[in-house]
C-alpha cells in the first residue's frame, strides 16, 4: 500500500531522457504527461512493460503521476540486458523516443544495460577485437530468405583453414535479428573468442524458419558456398529457443551422421522423435546439451519428458541443470549460449549441470482452476493464480504483487484458462505478499482467497514460508499475545472509533508495574486496521517476544485520519489506553511512531509536544517546516529519535535527506543507519518495525 503525500510538479524538458540507471542498478524512468497525451490521448495508467518480473518474465511497472510526469524508480536490478516499452491503458504502447536502442522485431522495444560481472559478456568488445555480422540472403526453394552470419576477428572466407560452423534458430515467431538485438550473441562470441574460451567458427543465426530438411540443406549449402567451412559432422553444430530447440534436437537426432554438438534451450521436445537409433547418435554426436529454465518455463514439463525418454532410448545426453533464477527468456537464453559455446569443436572437461543450477524434480502440477483455495503456494516459491470465473470475455488480466526488486510491486501478465486467467510466478523468496488482479484496468479481488484488507478491499495476501520470513510468521497457536479491539470517543471528529491494541503474552492487568506502551500509526489512505493486516505488527511482536528480544509492551494502533492528530493522540487515544489498559503515562515508558503520513504526525507531535514520548520514530517521512522548533526540549525530553526510510524507490527519499539536513542544521541529535532496500511500501515498514521494536525502553 501506497501512503499518499503530495508533491509538487516537476515538468521534464522534450530533450531529457525518459530513463536513467545508476551504477548501483536503479532504473530511473520520468515520462512527460503532454508527449502521453499527445501519442495517446487522455490516460488513467501509465505502466513500464520489460523483463524484470519474477525469473526474469515480462511484466508491467506502474508509473504514477506527479504535475506534469508519469515518473517512478524500479530496482535495485540484477546485472544484465533489459528490455521494455511504455505502455498507457493496457492498448497504447509505444517506444521510448529518448532511447535510441532498437530491437528490429521489436520496432516499440528499447534496451537498456545494469552493468555487472554478470553481464561482462554483453558488452561490446574492444574495438579491433570484433567478429563481423553480415546479412546473408539465399533461395530455400521458391522463397528467398536471409539470415545474420556472425565470423571471429581476421577471418577471411578465402582463408587457408576452414572453419567449424554452428546454427542457431530462435521460436516461433522470432526473427534472425534476435540473436543480436535480444542475445546479444555477436557480444558474447566476440568476448568469449577475445579470451579464447572457444574455439573460431562461423556462426549463422536464424530465425523461426521451415521445418523441411530440404529448406535446412538449402542454408547449409549457401553458407558453404558463402563461407570456408568444415563440412563434416564433427565440425557442424545446430542449437535453438524453445521451438527453435525442438527443430535442432530433432534434427540432430533424425540425422546422426550430420551434426557432432546438438544443443536445446527451453526446447519443447516431449519425446526423442520416432525410433532413434541410439548406437548411431551415440556413436557420432560428440555433445547433445539440454537446458531449461525453473517451472515457469514452458519447456520444464517437456525436458522432464524428454529426458525420461531419452533414457529409455539409451541415446547419452548432458543437461544444464535447472536454471534457478529465469524462466523461458532471452535471459536464460543468453546464459546457456555462454555455456554451449565452449563446448563446441573441443573436448569438455565437464558436462555437468551450471554452477547452481538444480535437478528435475518431475513435472510440475498445479491444481486445476477453479478447484482449490488460491493461490496454490509450492515448497519452493512458485506461486499459481486464478482469477474468479467468468472474465473468458477479458482483454488485459495481470496479477500485481510486491514481488519486485525488494518489495516493489509489478504486474505479471496472466493467460486466459477457460474463463479464467492463471499464470504461474517465481520463486519468490519466504515473505508476506499482497496482490490483486486488474482485469482490463479494472482491480478485481481473489475471491477464493479468504484474507482481506479491510482498506484495500481488492487485495488479498499470502505467506511463502521459510527462515527470512519468520518474524512475520504465526507464532505457535497459544504461544502469542493477543490483539483486541479499543472503542474510543473523538472529540476531534465528534465520532466513535476504534483502535487495535496488542498485548503480549501473559498480560498481567494487576500486575504493580504499568506496561510501557508504544502508539504505533499508520499511513495516508490506510486506517487502524493495517498495521495488523498488512504489517503484521501481532506476527513481529508475537515472534520478537518470544525470541526474548522484546520489553513486554502494549501496542496501540489508532486511526490517524483526523485533521488534528496531535490532539486527537493526547486527547481521545492515549486516555482511552490508560482507562482501558495498565499502560505507563511516564514520557519514558512511552513510545510514538508511524508510517509515511503517520510519521509526518509523530514528528508533529514531536515539535509541538516535545518530552511527552521518550521513544520516538519516523518511517518513511519527513520532518516538515522548522519554524518555533524547542530543539533543547526535544534533545533533552527525547531517549531515542530514530528514522527510517526505503531506498532511491521510495518516493520520499528526496524529501527524507531534506528532512535530515534540516535536523542537522537545527541540531537536533536522531538515529539513520542508512536507508532500508524497497520502495515506500509495507516490505519497509515490516522490516523498519522488525528493528525499532527491540530498541524501545531500554535506555
Amino acid at each position: 500500500m501506497i501512503a499518499a503525500v503530495v508533491f509538487p510538479q516537476r515538468p521534464v524538458a522534450a530533450d531529457t531522457p525518459w530513463l536513467t540507471v545508476s551504477e548501483d542498478g536503479f532504473a530511473s524512468f520520468t515520462v512527460p504527461a503532454a508527449y502521453i497525451e499527445q501519442q495517446a490521448g487522455q490516460v488513467s495508467q501509465v505502466v513500464v512493460e520489460g523483463n524484470f518480473g519474477p525469473s526474469f518474465t515480462w511484466a508491467e511497472y506502474g508509473l504514477t503521476r506527479w504535475g506534469d510526469v508519469w515518473s517512478g524508480v524500479l530496482g535495485p536490478l540484477p546485472p544484465g540486458l533489459y528490455h521494455y516499452q511504455i505502455t498507457a491503458d493496457d492498448t497504447k504502447s509505444l517506444k521510448d523516443p529518448t532511447n535510441d536502442t532498437r530491437v528490429a522485431s521489436k520496432p516499440l522495444w528499447s534496451a537498456f544495460f545494469v552493468r555487472g560481472d554478470a553481464s561482462r559478456l554483453l558488452e561490446d568488445a574492444p574495438e579491433g577485437s570484433r567478429g563481423k555480422v553480415e546479412t546473408l540472403t539465399y533461395r530455400a526453394g521458391r522463397e528467398e530468405r536471409s539470415v545474420l552470419v556472425w565470423t571471429p576477428p581476421g577471418h577471411s572466407a578465402k582463408g587457408p583453414k576452414p572453419l567449424p560452423v554452428l546454427y542457431l534458430r530462435t521460436g516461433a515467431g522470432g526473427s534472425a535479428t534476435d540473436w543480436a538485438d535480444l542475445a546479444r550473441a555477436p557480444q558474447i562470441l566476440d568476448n568469449l573468442t577475445a579470451r579464447k574460451a572457444i574455439e573460431p567458427m562461423v556462426v549463422v543465426f536464424d530465425g523461426d524458419g521451415p521445418d523441411d530438411r530440404k529448406a535446412f540443406d538449402d542454408l547449409r549449402k549457401a553458407v558453404a558456398h558463402r563461407y570456408r567451412v568444415h563440412q563434416d559432422p564433427a565440425h557442424q553444430a545446430i542449437a535453438g529457443t524453445a521451438e527453435g530447440g525442438t527443430w535442432a534436437l530433432r534434427t540432430g537426432l533424425s540425422r546422426p551422421g550430420g551434426f557432432g554438438y546438438v544443443g536445446s534451450f527451453s526446447g519443447l521436445a516431449t519425446e526423442a522423435g520416432g525410433k532413434p537409433d541410439a548406437h548411431a547418435i551415440n556413436r557420432t554426436v560428440k555433445l547433445l546439451r539440454l537446458y531449461t529454465g525453473n517451472v515457469t518455463d514452458p519447456a520444464y514439463n517437456a525436458t522432464v519428458r524428454l529426458t525420461r525418454a531419452l533414457d529409455r532410448a539409451g541415446v547419452r545426453y548432458g543437461f544444464d541443470g535447472v536454471n534457478p533464477d529465469a524462466g523461458g527468456n532471452w535471459h536464460a537464453w543468453r546464459e546457456n549460449l555462454i555455456d554451449f559455446l565452449p563446448r563446441l569443436f573441443r573436448k569438455a572437461a565437464d558436462n555437468g549441470p551450471s554452477p547452481g543450477h538444480g535437478r528435475l524434480k518431475g513435472e510440475f502440477v498445479p491444481p486445476k482452476p477453479g478447484t482449490t483455495p488460491t493461490p496454490f503456494v509450492s515448497e519452493d516459491g512458485f506461486v499459481t493464480f486464478d482469477t474468479p470465473a467468468g472474465y473468458s470475455g477479458a482483454r488485459h488480466v495481470t496479477v500485481w504483487a510486491n514481488w519486485g526488486p525488494n518489495g516493489s510491486w509489478l504486474r505479471v501478465p496472466m493467460t486466459r484458462a477457460g474463463d479464467r486467467w492463471r499464470v504461474t510466478v517465481g520463486p519468490l523468496e519466504p515473505w508476506f505478499y499482497y496482490y490483486q488482479f486488474f482485469v482490463d484496468l479494472k482491480q478485481v479481488k481473489d475471491t477464493a482467497n479468504p484474507t482481506k484488507i479491510t482498506s484495500e478491499p481488492t487485495w488479498s495476501t499470502f505467506l511463502v514460508k521459510g527462515e527470512r520470513a519468520r518474524l512475520v510468521t504465526d507464532v505457535p497457536k497459544g504461544k502469542g499475545g493477543k490483539v483486541e479491539s479499543l472503542t474510543y470517543r473523538s472529540n476531534v471528529v465528534n465520532e466513535e472509533r476504534t483502535a487495535l491494541v496488542w498485548l503480549p503474552p501473559g498480560y498481567d492487568p494487576r500486575r504493580a508495574e504499568p506496561y510501557p506502551v508504544l502508539y504505533l500509526q499508520h499511513g495516508g489512505g490506510q486506517s487502524y486496521t493495517d498495521w495488523v493486516e498488512m504489517g503484521r505488527a501481532k506476527q513481529i511482536l508475537d515472534n520478537l517476544f518470544l525470541d526474548g528480544k522484546l520489553v513486554p509492551m502494549v501496542v496501540v494502533m489508532g486511526n490517524g485520519n483526523v485533521p488534528d492528530f496531535t490532539r486527537e493522540l493526547l486527547e481521545n487515544i492515549v486516555p482511552a489506553a490508560r482507562d482501558r489498559y495498565h499502560v505507563s503515562g511516564d514520557p519514558a515508558r512511552q513510545a510514538l511512531a508511524g508510517l509515511s503520513m503517520g510519521g509526518a504526525q509523530t514528528l508533529e507531535v514531536l515539535k509541538a509536544r516535545p518530552g511527552t514520548f521518550g521513544y520516538v520514530a519516523a518511517f518513511s517521512s519527513w520532518f516538515g517546516p522548522a519554524d518555533g522548533v524547542d530543539v533543547d526540549a526535544i534533545n533533552n525530553g527525547t531517549k531515542l529519535l530514530r528514522l527510517y526510510v526505503g531506498d532511491q524507490s521510495d518516493f520520499v527519499y528526496p524529501l527524507f535527506m531534506q528532512s535530515l539536513a534540516t535536523l542537522d542544521e537545527l541540531g537536533i541529535r536522531y538515529e539513520f543507519d542508512g536507508p532500508t532496500p524497497g520502495p515506500h511500501g509495507w516490505d519497509v515498514w515490516q522490516k523498519n518495525l522488525i528493528d525499532l521494536a527491540p530498541r524501545l525502553f531500554r535506555r
